[in-house]
């Protein structure tokens, strides 16, 4: 590389997208790069003029490997959605004037489907303009959604979370006893895949039966069946516990969570926030049976816990950020890596890349046959799937007993020093 590269970090953060970044700028470097510089919030924050230096915070081994365990965005995020090329040109001039200025000759975007929409609109652009930076996705979401590829970093780490989890919450539910017995339902991030939810069925082995029933959104969910379901179990077992993904729908396709508070937020891409699932159906039961009821909302742990990570997948975040920068250095644009898996036992996997018009805004769902037929938990061939990719620890770095992440930019103000500390 004989310019500068810039790199931004989009959409849902998770517990590996920091290894990519960590990927992305010692490729760079090694590659030659003058100068990586890092979009503070992606591509709004560009718009902005909002952009750093990576050298002046990753400088040495022990920063990069600081990086490669802190959870969460270290550049910042956004969910920014870019107007087409022919609705607002003057947003593609002020953008293609930046990078002109900053000399760049590679654009390296992490992020999932929304994200990908973003290098497919920069990467056109280019070519009706004649510009020469490249643009290269680099896929990141827990999700698991994004089209060509056989799977994305940041889902194992999230699967492993999950089927952890999801044990201990199993494990606890057999502590008491109630009268009517107990159910508890743990909701999982998913809105329109189930990739995550599927994922608590790890929880099972020799030592754990594992969930009770799993509801993924790909199937519709009949709210009466899961009643009588539930009531049928409460009548052989003392505890009860199922998972549902926070984007199960019945079958005209309204969100079961819209039956309790709806929410009117919507982001920039037209997605509604769903939460309050695993409530709203808690309330059900403890009205229908009568027993005692719990709801559990993983929420951000789920993509936040870099205590529990997946060293596959820490390792395949950092190489797809390292096959981003080669991708674009090679001359390509508009284009995605992926990563394909090549052998199950003994695991092996490696990267491709894959036009990006094939991947935005297109949607990876749990194939069917990976669901009983009664839709209410997977099968072997999804867990054999998801196994491979949780196998392996990336122990934190612990100071005082407690995981060290490396700081983010003071650009930021993410981190400021407690009153108690000043003095």
């Amino acid at each position: 590389m004989k310019k500068n590269i810039i790199v931004g970090q989009s959409g849902g953060p998770t517990a590996a997208i920091n290894a990519s970044l960590a990927g992305v700028y010692r490729t760079a470097k090694d590659r030659g790069a003058k100068t990586v510089y890092g979009m503070l919030h992606g591509i709004q924050g560009l718009l902005n003029e909002r952009y750093i230096d990576l050298s002046d915070h990753i400088r040495t081994e022990l920063d990069s490997e600081l990086l490669k365990r802190t959870p969460a965005s270290f550049l910042g995020s956004c969910r920014f959605k870019l107007p087409g090329i022919h609705e607002d040109i003057e947003i593609y001039k002020k953008i293609f004037a930046l990078l002109d200025k900053m000399d760049v000759e590679a654009f390296i975007y992490i992020g999932g489907n929304d994200s990908m929409d973003t290098i497919k609109k920069l990467s056109d652009y280019a070519i009706i303009t004649g510009h020469p930076c490249r643009f290269v996705g680099c896929p990141k979401t827990i999700d698991n959604d994004l089209a060509l590829t056989d799977h994305t970093p940041g889902y194992g780490s999230a699967a492993k979370y999950i089927g952890t989890s999801m044990k201990e919450i199993i494990r606890d539910s057999y502590c008491l006893e109630y009268d009517k017995g107990l159910v508890t339902i743990v909701e999982v991030m998913g809105r329109d895949a189930g990739w995550l939810t599927g994922a608590t069925a790890l929880a099972e082995g020799e030592d754990c039966d594992g969930p009770d029933l799993i509801y993924l959104p790909e199937i519709p969910f009949d709210i009466i069946n899961f009643r009588d379901r539930v009531e049928k179990l409460l009548s052989k077992k003392r505890s009860v516990v199922a998972a549902i993904s926070e984007g199960i729908r019945d079958k005209n396709g309204v969100y079961i969570c819209e039956q309790g508070n709806i929410t009117n937020f919507v982001d920039a891409f037209g997605h509604k926030q769903l939460s309050g699932t695993a409530a709203f159906l808690a309330n059900y039961i403890a009205g229908e049976i009568g027993c005692k009821t719990r709801a559990i909302e993983l929420s951000t742990l789920q993509r936040s816990a870099s205590h529990v990570t997946s060293r596959v997948d820490i390792l395949e975040a950092q190489q797809v950020g390292g096959a981003a920068v080669k991708c674009a250095d090679e001359g390509d644009s508009g284009k995605m890596v992926v990563l394909q898996r090549i052998s199950d036992d003994p695991y092996q996997c490696g990267t491709e890349v894959k036009d990006v018009h094939k991947i935005a805004n297109e949607e990876k769902l749990v194939p069917r046959e990976w669901v009983n037929k009664e839709g209410t938990y997977v099968t072997e061939e999804f867990v054999d799937y998801v196994q491979p990719l949780i196998q392996g620890d990336m122990a934190p770095i612990m100071v005082n007993g407690i995981p060290r992440h490396l700081i983010s930019p003071k650009e930021l103000s993410h981190y400021t020093v407690p009153e108690r500390k000043k003095k």
